[in-house]
């Protein structure tokens, strides 16, 4: 029982953090919808392809909230599917604060956000050059009349719909992340610290599908074994940039076709492995 309850006091005090961003996120998603939903997509038209650029750098900033926020603002088809892919590989969660915790290896911290929002710019701006996920004018359309005709039947504030739609997110990501806590709690860091420093070779691969895993508790062990030597640049790579928070949670949460998430999972998933296996040859 004891052990139950610190789980769930853990978990919630790490899901709390997420909150405001969700707020922000379904507040700014109604605002623009109900108010300036024009003006605000020939504002983002004006950047044209720098989406993936813009996307990239607010992910360099060290928490998972702009993931966030991205995943709602695809979603609501408001951003690309190359933004939101920046800002998924350039996020690191956790990453960056443990390894300023080690001085030892605060010189590894640079590189490796050097080379995340490299390749976060890159594959966000190749998705939307070749047009990868993002949905036909027709199906944007469709979209768009859909949430005219929801809001003009049943809007109920702005304030309140905002606040649904957090809550019942924050929901679905407290009960995932719960269940995840317990299972780390019940199999120990341990168990994951030597699943990925078992095999050199597969390292990136292996760090890859901790990566997934949308939970703080992966990008610290991945940071934390990168800082002490134990799996390589490549690996620490690979995991980091799959690693998108409780980005891709959000992503599956949403009204957005699961074949959809699927394949953007597995875009990230593929292009941060393959990326990381060959820096793992190189450096």
């Amino acid at each position: 029982m004891h052990e139950f309850l610190h789980t769930f006091l853990h978990t919630l005090e790490h899901t709390a953090s997420s909150l405001p961003f969700l707020f922000a996120a379904y507040l700014l998603i109604e605002f623009i919808e109900h108010r300036h939903s024009e003006k605000f997509a020939a504002w983002l038209g004006k950047f044209g392809k720098a989406g993936a650029f813009i996307g990239a750098i607010l992910g360099v900033v060290p928490q998972c909230g702009f993931s966030v926020v991205a995943a709602n603002l695809y979603s609501n088809r408001i951003i690309t599917a190359g933004t939101m892919l920046a800002v998924f590989i350039s996020t690191s969660d956790e990453a960056i604060p443990v390894l300023l915790s080690n001085p030892e290896s605060a010189g590894k911290i640079l590189p490796l956000i050097a080379s995340k929002l490299l390749l976060a710019i890159v594959a966000g701006l190749l998705v939307d050059r070749f047009g990868l996920f993002n949905i036909t004018k027709e199906e944007l359309e469709e979209v768009a009349e859909e949430h005219s005709h929801c809001h003009t039947e049943g809007h109920n504030g702005l304030l309140k719909s905002t606040l649904a739609h957090t809550a019942k997110t924050f929901a679905f990501i407290f009960i995932v992340m719960f269940a995840l806590e317990l299972c780390i709690e019940t199999l120990g860091e341990e168990a994951f610290a030597s699943f990925i420093a078992s095999e050199s070779l597969l390292q990136p691969l292996v760090a890859g599908i901790v990566g997934l895993i949308p939970n703080c508790a992966s990008s610290i062990i991945i940071a934390q074994l990168y800082a002490e030597g134990a799996i390589s640049f490549g690996a620490a790579f690979a995991g980091l940039s799959v690693g998108a928070g409780t980005g891709l949670l959000v992503l599956f949460r949403n009204d957005v076709d699961k074949i959809e998430c699927l394949s953007l999972t597995g875009f990230l998933f593929a292009v941060s492995v393959l990326t990381g296996t060959v820096l793992q040859f190189i450096i």
